[in-house]
Order: C-alpha cells, then structure tokens, then sequence
C-alpha cells in the first residue's frame, strides 16, 4: 500500500503513459481508521469487496485522518484495513482533515472539494478512472469530478429521512445527485427502499440508478477472533440492542416496551443498550442521560453503553443471547439484523422502517412491529422471548439463508462495478492479477 498525502505526481513520459492502467478512486470519511455507526462497516466491506474484484494495483483510497486517540480510531481495525490495502497494492492517498463538521453544508462541501482534487490528480495519470463517493458527506462530488471521469456516489442515508427539518442539508444532496446523474454518472441504491427515496423524493431518473443492496462479506460471516466480556449481568441471559445515540433509533420505544412486558409479569433478561456516540468526552449525551433516566424510571435491569467499539457486535456470537432488537423509527436500510443472521443470533425484533422491512419479516426471519409503537415493540418482543427452541431454529436457518442468497455484498459490488465500469474489472495484457 502507497500512502500519497495528496502531493502532485511527478510527470510521465509518453511511455509510461502509453500502458497507464484504469483505476477505482474510492473517497470515504468512515470505515479506513474504525467506525463511528453501521457506515464505517458497510464502507470497510465495500473496499474489501473491491480489493478481491479489481485486478492488482487498481485501487486508491481517499479519505482524512483520523488522529489515533480519537474514538473513532480503532488500532486493531486500522491495522487490518492497512494489510489488506497492502495485499491489494492499493495507494492511500490522505487529504487534509476538515475542521468543519462532515455533517454540515460547509463541511461536506469542503470535503468534496478535497476528496474531487486528489482524485483529479490520480485520472490523469490513468486510462480511465471511476470516483466512487461512499456516503452523504461526497454527495456533491459532481462539482469536482472531471468530464472524463466516471462518477458513482452510493449514499447509505439521507438528511430528508432522518433529518426532515433540516431544509439547507436536504437541498444540498439533492442538487449533488441530480448534479451527478446530468453529467452522466449513477446513483447506487442499498435498498428499495433508499431506491424509491431517490426517485420519489429526489427526483432521480430510474436509469441513473444501480441497485448495489448492502449485505456482508465473507469476513463478516466467520465468528470474531476477539469476543467482548459479557458485563456480569448479562451472562445469565441478555438482550441485545445497539445503534447511534440520536432518538431516531426508537431506544425510548424500546425501553416503554420493557415497562410494558414488565407490567403484564413478563420475566425479561437482562438489556444490553449500547446507545452510543464516539464523540471524545467523558460525559454522557443529553440523550444518552435521558435514555438512562428512562431505565431508572422503569427499574429496568440494564447496563447502557455509551461509547463505541467493533467489539460490540461480538455479543451476537454469545449462547446468552436471547433477542437482538432493533427499534427504528427510520433505517434507510439496516445493517443490524444481517449481521445477526450471520452469527446465528435471534430471534431479531425489528420495526418494519424503511430497508428493515426487506430483510426482517414476520414470522419467516424474525417478529417485527410498526415504527414508534412500543406496544407494538412489546408484543413482537415477547413473540421473540416466548419462542419454542424449534421454531428459534427454523428463524435463524431462514435469515442466514436470507444473507447468503440476496446480501452477499461482494456479488452486488461485483455486479454493480461490472455493470457501469466493466473496463476496470477487465485484465490487463501486461499481466495484471484478478482476485485474491
């Protein structure tokens, strides 16, 4: 792997560019140091897939820094990235950090700038080049994309779903999706839901739309080689519920559904609710105290975990585990209940918001409940508890089968990629390797 911090190249002779070769510029803000939400894990899996797809040497990242004492830094994860990215013989090209938060207007669009200006220096050292945007932050990378390069941006959330009040965000990704399609690039869906988001809500024409539905790759199948310590607690038999700290993700549903099995004399095991923000301070979020509150209120058994690290997701491979709970009042598309298929865990409680409802159905993969309803929330979730042994089986057997036949996420990659760029999966006639 060749770290470039985005320092001009030296000239090329006309020999060398004579068998310049095609070259895959990924810009992402998540998923090369850690993670932050479900993002950084989608993104990690999406530079995996492409690493094995692309023909050696095909590769380059971009993306800021990440200082190795923030939260979001995590050294196992950064270093596994790196060796994969090595293995590739991928380039690492760095920008400078923005100091404005990647949320806002101001921050994406300076983010863009910087992400458009690197990869502008790696096409024209190319035969053909496809810039890739991972998620909302490069939304309004058609502003800095040349004419000659192919341009995919593959938005994993959207501020008119999760963030319906925030007017001057909404307009911005509009206008850098429609940018991006006029000049001829796509638009990749990670759902159907997130698909008719993108027509519906934005306007997008359906033939500047590929479908690249989020999934798992093989990695994210296989049990952890680090498993997390249960909190003592939970090791007699827990509940498993986790998610970003923003009241989007339906934890206050989730705790007035336990005060609702509670009153009717369920017995409950234990809660895990790793609420979490990776912001670098000590104190707990004014929602994450308001989410404790509600545990105090209710004299729930529950341990709330207010900070992020992978190694949550540990506790999916736990016997322990009697029920994974995921509470959405909106999920664009719901990583969550995938990667407990995958470990065998369930049954999986979910809301049926936006992409939930394409991989949780009721019943079939595990119990579901409308959005904000937490006697609905309630009633599915007792469903779960109350399973016999046999029918807890034929649930998990039903997911893992789900995974592997519609969310195998190097195939839709692979699919997406050789779709409208299939001269960079071709190989090359100086002896490029395919695969890995």
């Amino acid at each position: 792997m060749r770290i470039d911090h985005a320092a001009p190249p030296s000239p090329f002779t006309d020999a060398a560019r004579a068998i310049r070769h095609p070259r895959v510029v990924v810009a992402l803000h998540e998923g090369l140091y850690g993670a932050e939400s479900g993002t950084g894990f989608s993104n990690r899996a999406f530079l995996t897939a492409l690493a094995r797809l692309l023909p050696t040497g095909r590769l380059s990242v971009v993306s800021p820094p990440v200082s190795e004492t923030a939260v979001a830094h995590d050294r196992r994860w950064s270093c596994e990235v790196q060796l994969m990215l090595e293995e590739a013989e991928a380039e690492v090209i760095t920008i400078p950090e923005v100091q404005m938060p990647p949320g806002s207007v101001r921050g994406s669009t300076h983010l863009c700038g910087l992400a458009g200006k690197a990869a502008a220096r790696v096409a024209d050292r190319t035969s053909r080049c496809l810039l890739v945007g991972l998620d909302v932050p490069f939304l309004g990378l058609a502003a800095y994309t040349p004419p000659t390069t192919d341009l995919l941006l593959v938005p994993r959330s959207a501020a008119a779903l999760t963030r319906p009040g925030d007017l001057s965000r909404i307009r911005w990704e509009r206008e850098g999706l429609r940018a991006a399609t006029a000049q001829g690039g796509r638009i990749g869906a990670i759902s159907t839901h997130m698909r008719d988001h993108l027509v519906t809500n934005c306007s997008i024409p359906r033939a500047g739309i590929v479908n690249i539905p989020n999934g798992l790759i093989r990695e994210e199948m296989a049990r952890p080689t680090h498993v997390r310590p249960l909190p003592f607690k939970a090791r007699a038999g827990f509940v498993l519920a986790m998610g970003r700290a923003v009241p989007i993700k339906g934890f206050e549903d989730l705790l007035k559904a336990l005060h609702v099995l509670k009153g009717r004399g369920v017995r409950l095991p234990h809660l895990l609710l790793a609420a979490v923000t990776s912001d670098d301070h000590e104190h707990l979020t004014s929602y994450q105290r308001h989410l404790a509150a509600g545990i105090r209120a209710y004299d729930l058994s529950a341990t709330l975990i207010p900070r992020f690290t992978p190694s949550i997701r540990s506790w999916l491979h736990s016997p322990a585990l009697r029920a994974v709970v995921v509470p959405s009042r909106e999920e664009p598309f719901g990583r969550i209940p995938l990667e407990a298929f995958a470990a065998g865990a369930g049954p999986v409680v979910a809301t049926s918001a936006g992409g939930l409802a394409q991989t949780v159905i009721e019943g079939e993969t595990g119990f579901t409940a409308a959005p904000g309803d937490s006697q609905s929330l309630a009633s599915a979730l007792r469903r779960a508890l109350t399973t016999l042994p046999r029918e807890r089986e034929r649930l998990r057997n039903a997911g893992a089968a789900l995974v592997r036949s519609r969310h195998d996420y190097e195939a839709s990659i692979g699919s997406a990629i050789g779709s409208i760029a299939p001269w960079a999966l071709a190989p090359s006639p100086t002896g490029e390797s395919r695969g890995r």
